[in-house]
């Protein structure tokens, strides 16, 4: 039998970060805590929390942490049919949190609207990751959320897929930059010269294009600016150029304010919703309004 005190305490170590905070959400001590996960990982003879800052779970503490969250669903759905379980003082009950993994252009372009739609529809919290599209599917693999919106689409063990249509993506800058530095219109040398930004190490969007548009290696000096909204203000501003979704800057497209480098050559990049199966009656609603928020919007 499995000590949920202890897939408790750990589930919060991972979600908060530390033993504090965690401590902080469980209503006990950090020591409390400590004991609860270390009696956990003494069980099941096997380290479960890499402690550090922030700590992380290993692969099985993540697998258990998955565990714990379909465990909340399933109960907070049971609540729901039976109210009066609320007096056995399990607030995580009435109001249970799924953990999804999104990637930055999703959440700044069209995913907002379907988490608001959710909550407000279901009375449920989100806990959401950032990452990179080409890697949330790792976090749902490992079991550390319960959904993704991901690049992939064969379906992970466990998991159902469903497309959701494809972000498209332009270069652009702003017509001053364009000016300064592609006086001559956008050739592989002026490319090669002009800065563009990068959203991390991982990003390979600005890259894929160049070589998809010109068939070059970009190596050109680089801003690297993690947020997507900081994307959109620096290309604004002639930071550099960058590819930015076209939902996102379709108003800057109009007005002017922004230009595409070369256009009809976009960047398209197909976008699934992948789900755990027994995720429950929850999160088949914020299935539904996910696909139902980013099918009209991102098309098919």
């Amino acid at each position: 039998m499995l000590d949920y005190a202890g897939l408790s305490a750990l589930a919060a170590v991972v979600r908060q970060g530390s033993f504090e905070r965690a401590a902080g959400t469980l209503g006990v001590t950090p020591s409390a805590v400590s004991q609860r996960v270390r009696a956990l990982e003494e069980r099941m003879g096997a380290v479960l929390v890499i402690r550090g800052q922030p700590c992380r779970a290993t692969s099985a503490g993540a697998r258990l942490c998955a565990h714990v969250e379909q465990v909340a669903l399933l109960e907070g759905e049971l609540a729901a049919d039976l109210p009066e379980l609320a007096r056995f003082g399990r607030p995580e009950m009435v109001a249970p949190t799924l953990r999804v993994a999104v990637n930055a252009d999703s959440l700044g372009s069209w995913f907002m609207p379907a988490a608001a739609a959710f909550s407000a529809g279901s009375g449920a919290l989100l806990d959401i990751v950032l990452d990179d599209e080409e890697h949330t599917a790792e976090r749902l693999r490992s079991g550390e959320v319960l959904a993704a919106v991901t690049t992939h689409g064969e379906p992970i063990q466990g998991c159902r897929t469903l497309e959701l249509g494809t972000l498209a993506y332009v270069a652009t800058a702003s017509p001053a930059f364009a000016a300064r530095w592609f006086p001559d219109g956008v050739t592989s040398d002026a490319l090669a010269r002009a800065p563009h930004l990068c959203f991390d190490r991982r990003d390979q969007l600005q890259a894929r294009w160049a070589d998809q548009a010109l068939a070059i290696n970009l190596e050109g000096p680089v801003h690297w600016i993690p947020a997507t909204q900081g994307f959109v203000d620096g290309t604004m501003e002639g930071l550099g150029w960058a590819m930015n979704p076209r939902i996102l800057i379709a108003e800057h497209l109009r007005s002017g304010c922004l230009i595409e480098l070369l256009p009809g050559t976009t960047l398209d990049v197909r976008l699934y919703w992948q789900s755990a199966r027994l995720g429950g009656r929850l999160l088949d609603t914020l299935t539904h309004t996910v696909v139902g928020v980013a099918r009209p919007k991102l098309g098919q």
